[in-house]
């Protein structure tokens, strides 16, 4: 979730070169009885980088017995040079990865089962949605700490001149709603939604979790997809957007969502759909005086989204996993993660520490709706499927965007992605 991935050859072989180097598991230091714990993290923003190392100070300052080493990764080879650690037997004992990727390693027995080392507190905090969504066949593999959602920011500007009312918390917005304020925001030479689906797939299957579409049923290279009325809803009310109410741009359909935002800021779309963080881009590059606001997330039967959070696992091979626990109790209670969720711009995964960031930020620049979204986001089906990964390249993202071009008819939309999701499984 939200970490550029750039899988391949050269970051296999940079991942081979760095584990030869050793990072090693957790070790004793002498006679001492001092335990050094490795903490591999792929932090990359500098204000996050700069609250992990604090935290990893203040833990080291507080246990002078369990010692924590920071070791940096690069984002783009997080899962290569994981594969590599731990076929070496040198993985670090403390794994920030993703909820997404983790399904793999844990079928091979590569991280530890943690359903006895978190304690309640830590249990309690987060949504039994998000832990879902790290653990498998009962056991949980992962603690849960940063998660993203998809949501629609819109120029206030033109809400107001438009008479269009921004629905709140407690009254979001229904597609239906949300398709209409479209319509109606849709006037001159504005559009009243652009929507940067250049890699459509995550959004699609996220969103579709509003009507209950899972598409995908079973799990590993079991796993079946389904094309039904539940998982025709998004796709289906986008391509209406465009071609029946023509208020989507459909110029914006092949940009990425960063992509969108000088046409966002120079009143060319009223709204746009893009990930939570997109609050960043907000803040750093919209012109002075441009008005912006997150509206809630849209809500079909309900306002479910996909949760893949960022997680921080324990290695299977650690000599120390009660005390890399201990550690990672310690790296998610409310004031740590308020500081990294503010560094990144994610959702804190834990309720104490979401109202926390709303608190320090006074709700501005869509804190105060990210403060309540971590509720509504559940494990999604299609995560631990094998398919998935190849399917989403080589099928889903071709034909959600020949679809969304107008080329594909949505059964023969819907028959690709099957044949597709067919031919990944027996690849898989």
């Amino acid at each position: 979730m939200r970490r550029p991935r750039l899988l391949g050859a050269a970051a296999a072989l940079s991942a081979a070169v760095l584990v030869l180097a050793g990072c090693g598991s957790g070790s004793d230091s002498g006679s001492s009885g001092k335990i050094t714990l490795q903490f591999s993290s792929y932090a990359w923003q500098d204000p996050t980088v700069k609250a992990t190392k604090d935290i990893v100070a203040a833990w080291n300052a507080a246990h002078p017995n369990v010692q924590v080493k920071y070791i940096p990764v690069d984002p783009d080879s997080v899962h290569d040079k994981l594969v590599t650690q731990f076929a070496g037997d040198s993985a670090p004992d403390i794994i920030h990865d993703e909820a997404a990727d983790i399904a793999g390693f844990v079928k091979q027995g590569y991280l530890a089962d943690m359903s006895k080392l978190i304690p309640a507190d830590l249990k309690s905090a987060v949504p039994q949605g998000v832990w879902d969504s790290v653990s498998f066949d009962g056991k949980v593999y992962g603690a849960p700490t940063l998660l993203q959602s998809y949501v629609v920011f819109a120029n206030q500007s033109l809400l107001a001149k438009a008479n269009v009312t921004a629905p709140t918390d407690a009254n979001p917005w229904t597609w239906d709603q949300f398709q209409a304020a479209a319509k109606q925001l849709t006037t001159g030479g504005t559009f009243g939604l652009g929507w940067g689906l250049k890699q459509p797939t995550a959004a699609v299957l996220s969103m579709a979790l509003n009507f209950d579409g899972k598409f995908v049923s079973g799990s590993g290279t079991s796993s079946k997809l389904t094309f039904g009325d539940a998982e025709k809803q998004v796709p289906q009310r986008i391509h209406d957007m465009v071609y029946t109410d023509k208020s989507l741009s459909p110029a914006t359909l092949g940009m990425s969502g960063s992509d969108v935002l000088p046409g966002f800021f120079a009143g060319k779309y009223a709204m746009i759909v893009s990930g939570n963080y997109t609050s960043q881009q907000m803040v750093q590059d919209a012109p002075s005086g441009f008005q912006w606001t997150m509206l809630p997330m849209l809500k079909g039967t309900s306002q479910a989204q996909a949760a893949d959070p960022q997680t921080l696992s324990v290695a299977a091979q650690s000599k120390h996993p009660s005390e890399a626990a201990q550690f990672i109790a310690f790296y998610d209670n409310a004031q740590n993660l308020a500081q990294l969720a503010q560094g990144d711009w994610l959702i804190p995964a834990s309720d104490p520490a979401s109202k926390l960031v709303a608190q320090q930020t006074q709700g501005k620049n869509g804190w105060g709706a990210m403060a309540t979204m971590g509720k509504n986001l559940a494990v999604a089906p299609f995560e631990s499927a094998t398919p998935y990964a190849q399917w989403k390249t080589e099928t889903a993202t071709p034909d959600f965007q020949q679809y969304f071009a107008n080329k594909l008819t949505i059964d023969q939309l819907g028959q690709k992605l099957t044949e597709g999701w067919t031919k990944a499984a027996a690849n898989g």
